[in-house]
């Protein structure tokens, strides 16, 4: 068997070949990692800025940039937008380094219509409700003989939990993706949402992230401030709910409200569900913070969401509840690792 250089290196320096043969990764990095996908390149240059120790590798022309970023070992890499380019990156990702966990952060049209541009959201599940059976009439689909039996299709519908199916988008029946897994093969398993990770949830209820109303080009050339380059109202961090992802960039106010009113959906975007999906074929935990840039869907183009991206509030705002996290998480393992160290003997008398 002729074993790769990196493998060899892996192996022989930072033990790696211990890893089962499913879960072995680290082609070109074998240190542990927390990896962060962004789908918003002027966010990724933020936090790459205040990387220290920084290195930058190309695998397949994506630059993933490695060092500390409070107190973390990371690595960054822009994904694009689109879930065929956050898949394609995320496995890339997984593949080259070694991720204990993964973080995506970005910007994403909003759906709740309470929240307000700036805010910051971190969902608890992400979803893809534009993965669909479309039927030709409103009824639920009988491809396979029975009505809402998809099975001799290699399908799934989604189902609610009561298991019933949800409602359609007119003619559009929600369906479930197949996923195999080291854990799930050989028949795979079909999956409709994808819970963050409990524990990186309850982390991210705790942060008191320093959001801006004003983005950083508000600043006058006197030293002041461009008031129209500011949101109206004070950005919130909003933890819970369901995000949903697809392909569509979504400009359709009627579909926004079916997302929000059947799912109960927050925000939607572009990529954070197909990172889920890979995740958890890879089993790695993730979550993700999203900053809602405007209501999708609405007809008039809202002041504060010009404001947002012109004043460079979007990635600023992303950037410092990515950073808050990262922080907090050093602090959460540290005192783990404080309430499992071993008692000192008693002092003898």
């Amino acid at each position: 068997m002729r074993v790769r250089p990196a493998a060899l290196w892996c192996a022989l320096v930072l033990g790696c070949a211990g890893l089962p043969p499913a879960t072995a990764r680290c082609l070109s990095d074998c240190t542990p990692r927390i990896g962060i996908v962004s789908a918003f390149g002027a966010e990724a240059d933020l936090l790459v800025a205040q990387t220290r120790q920084a290195r930058t590798r190309t695998v397949n022309g994506n630059r993933f940039t490695t060092g500390v970023l409070r107190g973390r070992r990371v690595v960054i890499v822009l994904s694009g937008v689109s879930m065929v380019n956050a898949t394609m990156v995320t496995q890339l990702m997984l593949d080259h380094f070694r991720i204990e966990r993964l973080v995506m952060s970005g910007i994403a049209g909003g759906v709740n219509p309470a929240h307000r541009v700036g805010d910051v959201t971190v969902p608890e599940r992400w979803v893809m409700p534009m993965e669909v059976y479309w039927n030709g009439e409103a009824r639920l689909p009988s491809a396979c003989g029975v009505p809402g039996d998809l099975a001799c299709l290699g399908l799934a519908l989604a189902r609610q939990p009561d298991g019933t199916p949800w409602p359609p988008y007119q003619t559009w029946y929600l369906r479930q993706n197949f996923v195999m897994t080291a854990a799930n093969a050989p028949q795979g398993e079909y999956r409709f949402d994808y819970p963050v990770d409990a524990e990186m949830l309850a982390v991210a209820r705790s942060l008191r992230p320093p959001l801006q109303r004003c983005g950083p080009r508000a600043r006058t050339a006197q030293g002041g401030i461009d008031d129209p380059q500011c949101v109206k109202a004070q950005p919130t961090l909003v933890v819970g709910g369901t995000g949903v992802s697809g392909t569509a960039f979504l400009a359709n106010a009627d579909y926004r409200r079916y997302l929000f009113d059947t799912l109960g959906a927050q925000v939607v975007e572009m990529e954070t569900a197909a990172l889920a999906h890979v995740a958890l074929a890879n089993r790695v935990p993730y979550i993700a913070m999203r900053s809602v840039s405007d209501l999708a869907g609405a007809q008039d183009l809202h002041a504060d969401a010009v404001a947002l991206f012109t004043s460079g509030l979007a990635e600023a705002n992303a950037a410092a509840v990515t950073l808050s996290f990262l922080e907090a998480w050093s602090a959460h393992q540290a005192s783990k690792r404080r309430a499992v160290r071993p008692a000192p003997p008693p002092a003898r008398r």
